[in-house]
């Protein structure tokens, strides 16, 4: 349990402008300004805030913070901590950035490419289907269709993986790449697998 003595939420120039750019960054990944903004916020923040701090900190209206944080609750952004000696909820970030991305792109995936990869693939079925669909167009879905499936099934492989045997993957980035080169020929780059 938290305690916490002052009330004012003071934002640094660097902290206020790093506020600002993530909700511009939600805003462009389709998620509410304010929401991106109040989790920006928490993210930086040292103790958990409550919903008046919130408002105050961002100058937003206290129904917009209360909206918005029922929102970053329902993705486990965020979790309500307690604070001695007060009984409204605050609220604090989830302080692991691996552990906040990860949940990120699940949601992203779940929302977006899961529900675009399943109309692709009505679509590939129906336009096989139709004559008037041509060949080329039949190709290239199919085509889309097969790197949507090799990249969730990567996702899916990745996502089983403890963090301590996925981080040194990822750190590993184009030694990667340096490695296999001359496995590969002179000038070929490596091609996804048939299933």
């Amino acid at each position: 349990m938290t305690e916490i003595t002052e009330n004012d939420v003071e934002l640094s120039p660097a902290i206020r402008r790093f506020v600002l750019h993530w909700g511009d960054l939600g805003g462009q990944w389709g998620v509410n300004r304010s929401v991106a903004q109040i989790h920006a916020l928490l993210m930086v923040s040292d103790r958990p805030l409550n919903a008046e701090e919130i408002a105050e900190a961002l100058g937003l209206a206290r129904s917009n913070v209360s909206n918005s944080v029922k929102e970053l609750l329902t993705w486990n952004l965020i979790r309500r901590a307690p604070v001695a000696g007060d009984r409204r909820d605050h609220f604090e970030a989830e302080s692991d950035m691996w552990e906040m991305v990860s949940r990120i792109v699940a949601m992203r995936k779940a929302r977006e490419l899961d529900p675009a990869a399943k109309v692709l693939n009505a679509c590939l079925t129906d336009a096989k289907e139709d004559p008037a669909s041509g060949e080329a167009a039949v190709k290239r879905l199919s085509d889309l269709q097969e790197l949507i499936a090799l990249l969730d099934g990567w996702y899916a492989q990745m996502n089983k993986l403890p963090k301590s045997r996925l981080l040194p993957l990822i750190r590993m980035g184009t030694k990667a790449v340096d490695l296999i080169s001359p496995l590969l020929g002179k000038g070929k780059t490596p091609r996804p697998p048939k299933e």
